[in-house]
């Protein structure tokens, strides 16, 4: 017999993915195990089959699949020949775009993915300061692969203990948890991290007081712009809560699904970095051959005139305003908005499926997914792109209609009769 696209998958590569995110155990089991291409809004299996999707590449291609203007970009780098001996003039373009448009941002090091930039600016803050620890929100799931991060969460087979035990966790939103960590290790913290939002918004002053608290404690402050970048403003989430931090790390959608993640900030920082400071002691920084790749980088550079241009930041939102709206107004006419929703910014919104004892469940979230697919949505979170226009609007709001409709039946008859699928998992789970 035939082998599947899955056990193939499976049988060359760990996890049948290149991300935990894009595994069969994070689908249900009627989406397609494999995908041959995209275009627009839309990606297609090898069979032929067409499915609207809300995917975006794990939210990196924030105008559309296969755009012709940033496909022709990135060939014309190409046939300069990519990659060049010295620093090429794409890369000189490249960051000086970078540091006219983010305010705080005066020097940058492009990398090809986020976990080599988050992982450079604890190191770059560690080197600053002349500090060991550093502080994460525990509420904040995945800022690297690398062990400072992935040993302080319940994935830690395989990493070194001694480098996680300096990562510390504070809790979002809460400055007091902030505040009991510099009492706890006075002098001793080099950098906070956190993402300025997820899915929940910043209570009060929270954002500033972290800046201000990392201040008057000499240490580094770090914005992890990977999703809210380029999508709550197109300077960023830092610009949109008025904040300014002294690094920066972007990627996802820097370059509509092209490679490039930077580490930004201030020069006084960033500068450690350099050659230029003859005698001062060295740090390597991120220093990768493919990390100024033209390709990549020409993207970037088209992406970013795109986004001024059709103005995509505001499409974001009020393409997701109409869709949060239309949403959570079919649950509520089905009498099951306290059971499903969808919270968060609209910009960059998340569904929640809940049981109907009120607890949040995999397994409802999995009928939801499973029903949308039975329309042709993909639809694991909500990554909302420019190639989301109003008849793709029409087309998600029709079969939302028919997945709660199916939601509401098994609230009240058993989901056992409607689930078809495995459960789908936490990416960040301890065993299998």
């Amino acid at each position: 017999m035939e082998k599947s696209y899955s056990q193939r998958l499976h049988n060359v590569i760990p996890g049948g993915a290149h991300t935990y995110s894009r595994g069969d155990d994070q689908f249900p089991s009627n989406a397609p195990s494999i995908l041959e291409r995209g275009e627009g809004a839309y990606v297609f299996s090898p069979e032929g089959n067409k499915y609207l999707d809300y995917g975006m590449g794990l939210r990196s291609v924030n105008i559309g699949y296969g755009n012709k203007e940033i496909a022709d970009a990135c060939y014309e780098e190409i046939l300069k020949g990519n990659n060049l001996t010295r620093a090429s003039v794409t890369e000189l373009k490249a960051a000086e775009l970078l540091c006219e448009l983010i305010p705080s941002v005066d020097m940058v090091k492009f990398a090809k993915h986020g976990s080599a930039v988050t992982t450079a600016a604890m190191k770059l803050a560690r080197a600053y300061t002349g500090r060991k620890m550093v502080a994460v929100p525990v509420e904040q799931p995945f800022f690297s692969y690398d062990d400072w991060f992935i040993g302080s969460t319940v994935l830690t087979r395989g990493t070194v203990e001694e480098a996680s035990q300096l990562t510390l966790k504070f809790n979002y939103n809460n400055i007091d948890s902030l505040k009991a960590l510099f009492d706890e290790y006075p002098n001793q913290i080099a950098a906070v991290m956190l993402e300025a939002a997820t899915t929940l918004e910043p209570t009060a002053n929270f954002l500033r007081e972290v800046q201000t608290l990392c201040k008057a404690n000499g240490t580094v402050f770090i914005i992890d712009e990977m999703i809210t970048g380029f999508r709550w403003d197109l300077q960023g989430a830092q610009t949109y809560y008025g904040i300014e931090p002294d690094l920066c790390t972007f990627g996802k959608a820097m370059a509509n699904g092209f490679a490039v993640a930077a580490l930004a900030g201030k020069r006084e920082i960033m500068q450690i970095g350099g050659i230029l400071d003859e005698g001062a002691e060295r740090i390597f920084l991120t220093s990768t051959t493919h990390g100024a790749e033209m390709s990549a980088l020409g993207a970037f550079i088209k992406t970013m005139e795109i986004l001024k241009r059709d103005l995509v930041v505001d499409h974001f939102w009020n393409y997701g305003n109409k869709l949060v709206t239309g949403i959570n107004n079919i649950s509520k006419e089905l009498g099951i908005h306290e059971q499903f929703y969808v919270e968060g910014y609209p910009c960059s919104p998340n569904y929640v499926a809940k049981d109907k004892d009120h607890n949040v469940s995999l397994a409802m979230r999995t009928l939801f997914a499973q029903e949308m697919l039975e329309k042709k949505i993909m639809m694991p979170y909500i990554a909302v792109s420019y190639s989301h226009q109003e008849i793709e609007l029409d087309m998600t709001l029709s079969a939302v209609k028919h997945a709660l409709t199916i939601y509401k039946k098994a609230l009240e008859s058993g989901l056992e009769v409607y689930l078809k699928s495995p459960v789908i998992k936490p990416v960040f789970r301890k065993y299998n």
